[in-house]
């Protein structure tokens, strides 16, 4: 296991640049998974650490060693693909065990480290199987176990679920997130999926054309986005956004609403902002802002609600089952401490739980 350090790191493709001066610190046994949309840059930046794309400008360290210009088998890095790359015509064990035998290690080593990988991954029966004897999720432990055998300092993985159907990659979260625990690795995961990132990371990065927007544990970057990117990207459903001007006691949407947030505003009254409230803060009340519902969607445990508060379309969901459908009026309303308030000019968030900057 080791630490790893990003710092300024930048690629270019001829006069394009595609990843803009980077920092990242990643602590030894730390999970950080970096997301973003498809392009922001993620995956160029995975293969840069991992050697397999060349870097223009800025350095990688892994512990104590700067690899800029270290050759991929040499970084002492182990990758798991999207697509597992395992090798149809060798059984799981040989594919297990197919880098320590180009390393030439004695057969003993190799089969007591595929037997411990194996014993972790729940492979041991399926050793002597083929790759198209094994189901997808099974082929994905197949190729995790490839990287456990070679007990590196540094797991990259590619969007290694993206593959799977959804009721596995739910399961496969669980199993990669205690395999982290277990082991206690190093490890740099890729995904576009933010609800992968929420529920595996102990840190996320997020990325958007080729920047780092913010960097944080999960339930910072929930509760306190830095920007309006990060607050329409974090968050499942996605935060409600609604543009207006500041006003005395909260702001007035484009379609003349107005919303409350309090006192404590007339110094800022007329600046264009952008009202953010995660849909789970909005709740039923008779008493509030009058929508009309555009689709009900229910789930059982909860109810997602679409409506409409004047031109403003919010996503309401609902702790509670309702007897309501499209065309109905119903009355909603939010915590005002838990909104937030974006500058409408640089994006950034001058508010959250009730506190305004300058």
């Amino acid at each position: 296991m080791a630490n790893l350090k990003i710092s300024d790191l930048r690629k270019t493709y001829g006069i394009h640049p595609v990843i803009h001066g980077v920092d990242i610190d990643i602590a030894d046994g730390e999970f950080v998974i970096l997301v973003g949309p498809s392009g922001c840059g993620k995956s160029t930046l995975l293969r840069m650490i991992a050697g397999l794309e060349s870097i223009t400008a800025g350095e990688i360290r892994i512990g104590e060693k700067v690899v800029n210009d270290v050759s991929p088998k040499e970084r002492d890095i182990a990758m798991v693909f999207q697509n597992y790359a395992l090798y149809p015509n060798m059984t799981v064990a040989e594919n297990m065990g197919f880098s320590l035998r180009l390393q030439k290690a004695p057969k003993s080593d190799i089969d007591r480290r595929v037997s411990r990988a194996a014993s972790i991954l729940g492979l041991e029966k399926l050793l002597n199987r083929y790759p198209r004897q094994l189901s997808g999720g099974q082929r994905q432990r197949v190729a995790m176990g490839r990287a456990i055998v070679r007990d590196p300092k540094v797991f990259l993985f590619d969007e290694p679920l993206s593959n799977l159907d959804a009721q596995l990659r739910v399961s496969m979260r669980s199993e990669i997130k205690a395999l982290h625990q277990r082991l206690g690795t190093t490890i740099v995961y890729v995904t576009h999926d933010q609800i992968e990132a929420m529920t595996m990371a102990d840190k996320i990065v997020v990325m958007h054309d080729g920047i780092v927007e913010q960097i944080g544990a999960p339930l910072d970057l929930y509760d306190n986005p830095a920007n309006l990117f990060v607050a329409g990207f974090i968050g499942s459903p996605s935060m409600n956004l609604v543009k207006g001007t500041m006003s005395a006691t909260g702001m007035n949407d484009e379609s003349g609403t107005i919303w409350s947030l309090g006192e404590g505003y007339g110094a800022s009254a007329g600046r264009p902002v952008t009202l953010g409230v995660r849909p789970e803060h909005i709740r039923i009340d008779p008493q509030g802002y009058k929508a009309k519902i555009h689709v009900v969607e229910p789930t059982g445990f909860e109810t997602q609600i679409i409506a409409d508060v004047g031109q403003a379309r919010l996503t309401c969901l609902i702790r509670d089952r309702l007897d309501a459908r499209a065309g109905d009026e119903i009355g909603i309303s939010f915590d005002p401490t838990l909104a937030h308030l974006f500058d409408d000019v640089s994006g950034e968030r001058i508010l959250r739980a009730g506190r305004l900057a300058a």
